[in-house]
C-alpha cells in the first residue's frame, strides 16, 4: 500500500454537523483551504435539497457584496461556501438572526479562522457554533468508523490493553506521518507529485488567503517564518528566538504567526497548569496542523529516516509528537462537550506534551515518543503532573512506535501510536 486515496473519506464531523444543525441557529466550518469543507457542505446541501453559495466564485462573489441581504434572506438552513470573501455577510446574517433565532438556519464554510475576521467577534458573538473541519485522521484516510480513544476516555470508559501486538511497522507510521491528512495529496502517488503540491499550496495560500487578510509589508518572510516554525515544531514557542532566526523584529514575527495561524498553517498549545504552581511554564508550544507540510518543510522522506541519520531523527522526533497531538486534537471536534487544551512544563524541564481538562476538571495527559522502547524516565513528566493534580489525573498514558500495550505500576499506559485510530482487542 503506498498511502494513496482513492474516494471521498467518510468524515466523523458529518454526525457532528447534523447533531449541531438541530441545536444552532448558525454554525461555522473552519479549516484549511482544501481540507474538505466544501464536501461536507455540498454533501449536506445534496441531502436537504439546498443551494450553496460560493462565494469562491469571482461573479457570486461580486454580487454577494453588492446586495449581501439578499443571499441571507429566507428559509433555512443558507449555505455559503468561502464567506470569509465578503466579512459583510457576518452583518446582515446578525440582522436575520435579530429577528429569528431559530436552529439550523446558516451554515458558513471558511479558510481562515472564525475569530481573526474584522468585527466577527462582535458581529455573531453567541450565536454561532464554531466547527473546526482539520485534515483526515488515520481513522478517516483508512475508512474506519469504529469508536476511537479519545472520545472512550473522556466519557470514562476503561482503555484495553489488549493482547495483539501492533500490526504497525517504523516504515508504515513514517509512511503515515509524512503524508499526513490532506485529502488532495493523499490522493497523489507519493514522490515528485505530492511534493509539487505542497509547494503549490503554501504558495497559494500565502499569495492569496494571507494577504487578503492583511497588508504585509515582507511577504518573502512568511515562507521563511513558516520553515523556522516546522523546524520548531513541537517545542515551546520562544518568538524572540524564532524572530531572530527569520531575521525579522519579534513584533513583527508575532504579527506574522497570527496570520499564518489565521490561515491555518500552525497552531499554537497554550500552557496548562499555571496556577498550579510558579515554577509551570507559561509559553505556549506551537504544531504545524499537518504534519504533511512539516515534513515538506523541513525535507524528511521515509529514506531519509530510514538512514538513522542523528539529525533527521531529531527532526522526526518533533514530527511524531505534531502528528500524534494533530490525531487526538481531531479527535476532540468530534465531542460535543468542552475540552481544554494545553501543555504541562516545568521551570526543571519536566513536561507533558498534551493535557485535556474536562468540565469538571478531570485532566487526561499524553506523552508521546517516537522510539520503540518506553522506559521509567520517560514518565517524569506524568509524575510531576500527577503530584500536583493527585486524583484528578483520570488518565496517563503515553504513545510511541513500539508494539506493545503494558502499564506502570503508577497506572500511566503506554500504548502503540495506532491505538489512536484502531481499537484492537
Amino acid at each position: 500500500m503506498d498511502g494513496s486515496l482513492t474516494g471521498i473519506a467518510p468524515r466523523q464531523l458529518a454526525a457532528v454537523l447534523t447533531r449541531r444543525l438541530s441545536e444552532e441557529p448558525a454554525l461555522v466550518l473552519n479549516g484549511p483551504r482544501t481540507v474538505g469543507k466544501s464536501t461536507l457542505l455540498h454533501a449536506l446541501a445534496d441531502r436537504l435539497g439546498r443551494p450553496v453559495v460560493d462565494c469562491d466564485d469571482p461573479a457570486t462573489r461580486a454580487a454577494v457584496r453588492a446586495d449581501p441581504g439578499r443571499f441571507v434572506s429566507g428559509p433555512g438552513p443558507i449555505l455559503i461556501d468561502e464567506y470569509q470573501h465578503v466579512p459583510d455577510l457576518l452583518s446582515a446574517i446578525k440582522a436575520e438572526l435579530n429577528r429569528d433565532l431559530s436552529p439550523g438556519r446558516f451554515v458558513l464554510a471558511g479558510s481562515t479562522r472564525y475569530v481573526t475576521l474584522p468585527d466577527a467577534g462582535q458581529a455573531l458573538t453567541g450565536r454561532v457554533d464554531i466547527l473546526d473541519v482539520l485534515p483526515l485522521t488515520q481513522a478517516e484516510v483508512d475508512g474506519t468508523t469504529d469508536d476511537f480513544m479519545v472520545g472512550r476516555l473522556l466519557d470514562g470508559a476503561d482503555v484495553s490493553l489488549g493482547s495483539a501486538p501492533s500490526p504497525t511497522t517504523r516504515a508504515e507510521y513514517a509512511r503515515r506521518i509524512i503524508s499526513g491528512g490532506m485529502p488532495v495529496v493523499l490522493r497523489r502517488p507519493p514522490g515528485r507529485s505530492r511534493s509539487r503540491w505542497f509547494a503549490n499550496y503554501l504558495d497559494l495560500v500565502i499569495e492569496r488567503d494571507v494577504l487578503e487578510l492583511s497588508r504585509v509589508r515582507q511577504r518573502e518572510m512568511l515562507p521563511r517564518l513558516l520553515r523556522v516554525l516546522a523546524a520548531r515544531s513541537g517545542q515551546v514557542l520562544n518568538i524572540a528566538s524564532t524572530a531572530s532566526a527569520v531575521g525579522m523584529e519579534k513584533s513583527s514575527a508575532e504579527n506574522y504567526l497570527k496570520l499564518l495561524e489565521a490561515v491555518f498553517l500552525v497552531q499554537r498549545v497554550p500552557a496548562w497548569g499555571t496556577t498550579l504552581a510558579s515554577r509551570a511554564a507559561r509559553q505556549p508550544k506551537v504544531h504545524l496542523v499537518d504534519s504533511g507540510v512539516m515534513a515538506w518543510l523541513l525535507g524528511l522522506t521515509p529514506e531519509k529516516i530510514a538512514t538513522n541519520n542523528p539529525a533527521a531523527l531529531t527532526e522526526y522526533g518533533h514530527l511524531v509528537e505534531t502528528f500524534a497531538v494533530g490525531e487526538i486534537l481531531r479527535q476532540v471536534t468530534w465531542l460535543d462537550a468542552p475540552v481544554v487544551v494545553g501543555h504541562f512544563r516545568t521551570s526543571d524541564a519536566q513536561e507533558v506534551d498534551l493535557i485535556l481538562e474536562r468540565d469538571d476538571g478531570m485532566v487526561f495527559a499524553f506523552e508521546i515518543k517516537a522510539g520503540t522502547r518506553v522506559d521509567r524516565s520517560d514518565v517524569a513528566g506524568i509524575r510531576a503532573l500527577r503530584s500536583r493534580v493527585g486524583e484528578r489525573l483520570a488518565s496517563a498514558i503515553v504513545l510511541y512506535t513500539g508494539e506493545l500495550a503494558f502499564r506502570f505500576d503508577d497506572g500511566t499506559l503506554v500504548l502503540p501510536i495506532d491505538r489512536l485510530w484502531s481499537n484492537r482487542s
